[in-house]
């Protein structure tokens, strides 16, 4: 049978949708790809959760296919969200493709990768700057939806964590069990709290036999869950997870502690240091916070954590593709020699 995006493939797990309701892009069902370099290092069997091959290039789409058709469900015209960048692009695909609704994506000035910005306004959304942060931007978003007939689209909305909880049934139709541990990015939380949901969802029916430990990871610019409080100006360059004061925060501590997990922090040094890891070794291009999760996992390798577990099994989500942001893939590399145009010249420089 060909494939009918997430809704339909996990009804039975999701809240009740009407077909004519759905709105979808075929999202998920992205691979599991099988890292062997990154097992080398860590002496672990590392699998690569590849979310950057969803239809707006990263896992936003698991939520926005809930949260756009349960809008649709409920005849509302207008979608809104906060966003760094991904939430805003998933938004306005998906609103476009309703046929029905308009998007109005709320951004901080000057952090949002240009890839991302580009997505959002070629659908079509109405896109406003504002001089303030993520947290700032989420807290107009609120104010409005809450007095004016808008349908806010964030992940506070619980319907996105519904749909971002099928990758973790995912993770286990491939493994045909859930991992033993599970590395991820944390911004806004979501995505963490959204996993552990999924997890345990089939582990109570049966499916998988166990519940991974989740491990979370925030930039060292941006970690209000490690230090403890809110940061009012988070600086990173991971943008996706540029966020000092999560929604989903409480929640992400619950996935944590129940897991026996851990939430610690990766400077950016490190997400670079990663991110230029899985291109050059794995082949994988992801945007810099998709390799928080696994400059976590090297971190903790490296300091021994996995001392004990040799051989186990680990899950890192790459939230969103390289091409997300190709600036900063641009600046952590040399540029391209430049040499005349001969064959010798050529064959110098490759040394042949």
């Amino acid at each position: 049978m060909p494939y009918e995006g997430l809704i339909r493939t996990y009804r039975k797990y999701l809240p009740e949708i009407k077909d004519e309701s759905i709105v979808t892009l075929l999202e998920c069902n992205t691979p599991l790809i099988p890292s062997e370099d990154l097992s080398r290092r860590t002496g672990l069997n590392v699998y690569l959760k590849y979310e950057g091959l969803n239809p707006t290039g990263s896992f936003k789409d698991r939520g926005m296919t809930m949260a756009i058709s349960m809008a649709k469900e409920n005849n509302a015209k207008v979608v809104m969200c906060a966003s760094t960048g991904n939430t805003s692009a998933s938004a306005a695909a998906y609103a476009a493709k309703s046929g029905t609704m308009e998007c109005v994506v709320i951004i901080p000035e000057g952090n949002i990768a240009l890839g991302k910005l580009a997505q959002a306004m070629i659908h079509k959304a109405k896109v406003i700057q504002i001089r303030g942060n993520f947290d700032d931007a989420l807290n107009i978003v609120k104010e409005v939806t809450d007095s004016y007939p808008v349908e806010l689209v964030n992940s506070i909305n619980p319907y996105r964590i519904e749909g971002q909880k099928t990758a973790a049934f995912e993770v286990c139709d491939v493994l045909g069990d859930a991992p033993h541990f599970h590395a991820i990015p944390v911004g806004n939380a979501g995505n963490i709290t959204a996993y552990w949901k999924g997890y345990n969802e089939y582990e109570a029916a049966g499916i998988s036999e166990r519940l991974p430990k989740m491990l979370g990871f925030q930039a060292a610019g941006a970690a209000p869950i490690v230090h403890g409080h809110p940061i009012e100006k988070p600086e990173t360059i991971a943008t996706a997870i540029r966020i000092g004061n999560p929604a989903s925060w409480k929640q992400a501590e619950a996935a944590r502690d129940e897991s026996g997990g851990l939430i610690d922090m990766v400077t950016d040094e490190e997400i670079l240091e990663a991110y230029k890891i899985l291109a050059a070794h794995t082949g994988v291009f992801c945007e810099p916070a998709s390799a928080a999760s696994v400059a976590g996992m090297l971190k903790l390798s490296e300091a021994g954590y996995f001392e004990d577990d040799r051989g186990a099994t680990i899950v890192c989500t790459l939230t969103g593709h390289g091409l997300k942001d190709p600036n900063t893939a641009i600046k952590a590399i040399a540029e391209p020699v430049t040499v005349d145009n001969n064959l010798m010249a050529v064959l110098k420089e490759i040394g042949l």
